[in-house]
């Protein structure tokens, strides 16, 4: 290992299934063939890392790195690795079952394959928002059936879906932000959601032409339906698509109720819609590269495809709190996210601060 490479590095551990975060050590990982050792100069926080520890899921190994949102610096290339080098900025998805390549630590490794070269008008903080939010939507959207809706994706500037209606529930989380800005690219109009009426502007800035106030209206079909059609005259009475990010069986079913014969629902968990009627869809996405060889391949075609997009403006990360107290703000963080106190930002950590 390099010199300016320790041997151990700070890390916050799961010591055991249900345990505590705990500020703890843990060696620095040789990058081995076709890996690359990446220093972590920034860690986005998810839903799902204080689940794990909470809910005692996923994870039956232990002690455990979580942490799958991952920005940082190339330190080591692994033998067999092409294009990339020592000083490269990276972001991608980590694994959760993997604490090699767990993101709340100051070291980690990476497939090469899969990694994406930050552009140079992000920061690492806006790049670590990256890796989960945005490909879920992007896999969500446009991955093939099943394992997104299969709409033809605007990467190369296409704009398939000109003039039609959409819907997206919970437009100001992260995964809605993302949604909101690949229907835009997509061409889908009017593109409505449902929302804090105090993150408006900024979801119009993204391409919403709509915000359903959720202080205003309740979340149930005929309550939205009321307020869909006063925005435009529907064609077939229903909408082709929307796109569920809020994901409760509340949303889920008010979300489905608005589609037309043919549409489709896209949410991040499990249906619970009640009663689905044939010919329409509902589509729980998993947005991770890791899951199986269709989502890698897909996984290595956003590698490759978004950071143009964001080079150029086309999208934009989202909106980052940066917490304080590296390592240990990312636990107080995971706290934050499990008692709902975030809105309309993303939580990142700096694991290498102190």
């Amino acid at each position: 290992m390099s010199p300016s490479i320790p041997h151990q590095q700070n890390a916050l551990i799961l010591e055991t299934k249900g345990g505590p975060f705990v500020l703890g050590t843990r060696p620095v990982p040789t990058a081995g063939p076709g890996d690359l050792l990446v220093k972590i100069h920034a860690a986005g926080l998810n839903p799902v890392d204080w689940k794990i520890q909470a809910w005692k899921v996923f994870i039956e190994e232990f002690p455990a790195v979580v942490g799958q949102d991952i920005a940082g610096e190339v330190v080591a290339v692994g033998d067999g690795v092409d294009g990339w080098r020592t000083g490269d900025r990276v972001y991608f998805h980590g694994p959760y079952n993997d604490g090699r390549y767990g993101g709340f630590q100051e070291y980690t490794l990476v497939a090469a394959e899969i990694a994406a070269k930050i552009p140079a008008n992000l920061s690492y903080s806006e790049a670590a928002t990256i890796p989960v939010a945005c490909h879920t939507a992007a896999y969500g959207l446009f991955a093939p059936l099943p394992i997104g809706a299969g709409l033809t994706a605007p990467f190369d500037g296409t704009a398939a879906y000109t003039g039609q209606p959409v819907l997206v529930i919970g437009g100001s989380a992260s995964c809605g932000q993302y949604g909101i800005q690949f229907l835009r690219l997509a061409g889908f109009s009017p593109i409505i959601t449902y929302a804090s009426a105090r993150h408006a502007a900024y979801l119009k800035s993204l391409g919403a032409t709509h915000v359903l106030d959720r202080a205003l209206i309740p979340l149930d079909a005929a309550a939205l339906r009321a307020a869909i059609h006063a925005i435009a005259p529907i064609e077939g009475g229903g909408l082709p698509l929307v796109y569920d990010a809020v994901c409760t069986a509340e949303a889920q079913n008010a979300g489905y109720a608005q589609l037309r014969a043919g549409g489709t629902l896209v949410t991040l968990l499990a249906s619970a819609v009640e009663a689905p009627v044939p010919g329409t869809r509902v589509l729980h996405v998993l947005g991770g590269v890791h899951i199986g060889p269709e989502h890698r391949a897909w996984g290595l075609r956003l590698a490759t495809a978004l950071p143009p997009l964001f080079a150029d403006g086309r999208l934009v990360p989202n909106r980052v709190e940066t917490l304080p107290h590296g390592l240990a703000g990312i636990r107080d963080g995971l706290a934050r996210m499990q008692h709902e106190g975030v809105s309309g930002v993303k939580l990142v950590g700096l694991p290498m601060d102190a």
